[in-house]
């Protein structure tokens, strides 16, 4: 036993000069980051009012520097970075993009500023190194289970996996969004094709889903009382439910599909330190107890979801960057020809 307390001491130790070094690391950061002053976040990940309250939060832990919050849908974003590139030089410094394909082609291009924060590692090991390469990270996501209207299926009857959907009982009570015009909808619908096959989409035809445009569509249709059951935002439910509305919400047991979306600094940005120091905090503990304020997704499995499943405690259905830039197309090439839109 006293031969082992050297090595229990020194591994303490070790452990002590590692939190320190990256304590010292943040504080230099911070300082130069201090310098700058500002930074500019286009984000398309999270509500308007989320997007602030994150900003305000990051602002609280480091005063000094301000967030200039440009809250957007991914297309406009990406498009408004474009032509700021062709003008000679980008306004923004980090981008929240919801389309992965972005992030592939700025890499390919060499338009992001290699970062890797300490924080990564500290998310739940399934949302590390989506690019190994470390220049975009994972610093939001969201989940897609079976939703329901409690006044209209009784539990006896709620649906337990994905299959449960095209089941012939279900017909004219489905409710799906499009992947044509929304991203979540359209991983969901690649991950069933990968999981079952697209017969899995010629039987939900069969069943004359509702179709909506976004995911979120799908829950209004629930709420309506238009629809018994849906493919929706498992968060979005939750959050209604919390507001009085009569909806439920199912992780099928053949898995939850996990969406996951990425933030990147951009190659030549005019405020480095401030966008490294972001990315730091956006992967901290306090950035997901921030998201979880509105209902989001936490990263970290120290910050429990407000009202759902921790996402360590659930079956995970999460595709790789280029199964989705490759699958996509093809799948939404496929549901017009099986849906007729």
């Amino acid at each position: 036993m006293s031969a082992m307390l050297p090595v229990a001491l020194a591994a303490t130790l070790t452990r002590q000069a590692a939190a320190q070094l990256a304590g010292d690391a943040e504080k230099t950061l911070y300082e130069a980051a201090k310098k700058e002053g500002q930074l500019t976040w286009y984000t398309a990940h999270y509500s308007a009012e989320t997007a602030e309250k994150m900003a305000a939060a990051f602002m609280r832990k480091y005063p000094g520097i301000k967030v200039n919050v440009v809250r957007t849908t991914a297309h406009v974003a990406y498009q408004r970075l474009t032509q700021e590139l062709k003008a000679g030089g980008p306004q923004v410094d980090v981008l929240g993009s919801t389309d992965i394909s972005h992030y592939l082609e700025l890499k390919s291009k060499g338009l992001l500023e290699k970062y890797i924060p300490v924080n990564a590692a500290t998310v739940l090991e399934p949302l590390r190194n989506v690019d190994p390469d470390g220049y975009h990270h994972i610093t939001s996501l969201g989940v897609i289970g079976i939703t329901y209207n409690k006044n209209k299926v009784k539990a006896e009857d709620l649906p337990k996996s994905w299959p449960d959907l095209v089941d012939p009982k279900w017909k004219n009570q489905v409710s799906v969004g499009h992947p044509a015009f929304s991203g979540y909808v359209g991983i969901w619908v690649l991950t069933m094709t990968k999981m079952y096959g697209w017969s899995y989409f010629e039987k939900l035809e069969k069943g004359k889903p509702q179709i909506g445009r976004s995911i979120q569509d799908t829950l209004t249709m629930l709420k309506a009382g238009e629809r018994s059951v849906a493919a929706g935002s498992v968060a979005t439910a939750i959050e209604a439910a919390a507001k009085g509305d009569p909806l439920g919400w199912i992780y099928p047991s053949d898995g939850t599909v996990v969406i996951v979306a990425t933030q990147g600094i951009i190659k030549g940005c005019k405020n480095l330190n401030a966008a490294k120091l972001f990315q730091e905090w956006s992967l901290s503990e306090d950035a997901s107890k921030t998201m979880v304020e509105d209902y989001g997704e936490p990263l970290h499995a120290s910050v429990p979801p407000k009202g759902g499943t921790p996402l360590k405690d659930l079956k995970q259905l999460i595709l790789k960057p280029e199964e989705i830039l490759k699958g996509v197309p093809e799948i939404k090439e496929k549901w017009r020809d099986t849906f007729g839109s």
